[in-house]
């Protein structure tokens, strides 16, 4: 492979090209948006032979797979400081939605694209059954904050916590709301106020520290 003259300019390891090539289809997305993606674009991004990026991804699709897929482990590492960090289980289950909305913030393009490559699917991908998904980091959270068990119950429980957060995920940006975020400190207070309102993630039950 023939690497262009700015691949100096942008240099890579050897085995990383293709992080490489999904970091550079990141920075497009959400630079230029979904219409400028190309292989082709994203081989100039990353400083490589048009031909280089036919060698890890057959088409834009998988590429865009590809994408979706490092999202969805970016928001399960967020998804899981936020509980580390929680002072209890309970309020646990704030501090993963509010890290849940600011990551559909600050990465719009990308939490676009994640969930337009599960609309078709018929079930989770490998990745999310993980432990380290936000998923089932959701599913522990409900658990440990006095959730029900039940495996019925619980999905309904985390389907629930997830809408939540998805849906206030679209409606923080309205400017309609300026007022009541700045009354609450700001756009983390305002997220976190109306989550404690929903009432959706558990059932009252107990509150115990976080475990060890």
């Amino acid at each position: 492979m023939r690497e262009t003259a700015s691949a100096a300019a942008k240099p890579y390891h050897h085995g990383d090209l293709s992080r490489a090539l999904v970091q550079a289809a990141r920075r497009i997305l959400e630079n230029e948006g979904p219409a400028a993606l190309s292989l082709r674009a994203v081989a100039r991004e990353a400083g490589v032979s048009p031909a280089a990026p036919y060698h890890h991804f057959k088409d834009k699709n998988e590429l865009l797979e590809a994408v979706a897929e490092e999202g969805w482990e970016q928001l399960g590492a967020e998804v899981a400081k936020a509980r580390e960090s929680a002072p209890n289980q309970r309020s646990a289950l704030s501090s993963i939605g509010v890290a849940y909305v600011t990551f559909a913030r600050q990465n719009p393009a990308l939490y676009r694209v994640m969930y337009d490559g599960m609309r078709d699917r018929t079930a989770f991908p490998e990745h999310a059954k993980d432990a380290s998904s936000g998923w089932n980091q959701v599913e522990c959270a409900i658990v440990a904050a006095g959730g029900d068990p039940d495996p019925a119950e619980l999905q309904l429980a985390t389907i629930a916590a997830w809408c939540a957060a998805h849906g206030l995920a679209e409606m923080a940006s309205f400017r309609e709301f300026d007022a009541l975020k700045e009354s609450l400190g700001g756009e983390e207070g305002f997220i976190r106020a109306i989550l404690d309102h929903l009432g959706v993630f558990v059932r009252p039950g107990r509150d115990k520290p976080p475990a060890a």
